[in-house]
């Protein structure tokens, strides 16, 4: 049996895992991928401990991993995030597409056929009106009406 004064000594392994787990807890609180990429870097570390490697090699592995991880990681991510802003869809894809009018369109209504399929519209310009087969530019989209010119 142990004593009071006995202590446990943890494997300095296990304190980076421990350490890995913490920034693991802000990164899906937060949705920062910063705190994974320290997190990785800590598992990192903790291996080198296990190892037997120093504790200099240990904090040098955990912030070369982490440096390196936020310095490639990061640009590629927001490379990724801005083509993916660039690809309109729904509705805001529907925007600068030219359409067909099938029945008169005026500031009052009409109709078009636009991507295949048939929408009531509208012109932009109340006075403007556009007779059947013309094309038109859709400007916006109004609830379910396209607003054209």
């Amino acid at each position: 049996m142990r004593s009071y004064d006995d202590h446990v000594d943890i494997d300095a392994w296990v304190w980076w895992l421990i350490g890995a787990v913490g920034l693991g807890i802000p990164l899906v609180l937060t949705a920062m991928p910063e705190f994974g990429m320290f997190a990785v870097g800590a598992v990192a570390a903790a291996a080198v401990a296990a190892l037997g490697g120093g504790i200099v090699a240990q904090v040098l592995v955990f912030v070369l991993v982490s440096v390196a991880l936020i310095a490639v990681v990061r640009p590629i991510a927001a490379r990724h995030r801005r083509s993916q802003s660039t690809h309109a869809t729904g509705i805001d894809a529907l925007k600068g597409r030219q359409a067909v009018v099938l029945e008169r369109v005026d500031g009052s209504g009409g109709r078009i056929k636009l991507a295949g399929e048939v929408w009531s519209a509208r012109t932009l310009d109340g006075d403007q009106a556009f007779e059947p087969g013309r094309q038109v530019d859709v400007v916006d989209i109004d609830g379910a009406t396209a607003v054209v010119m």
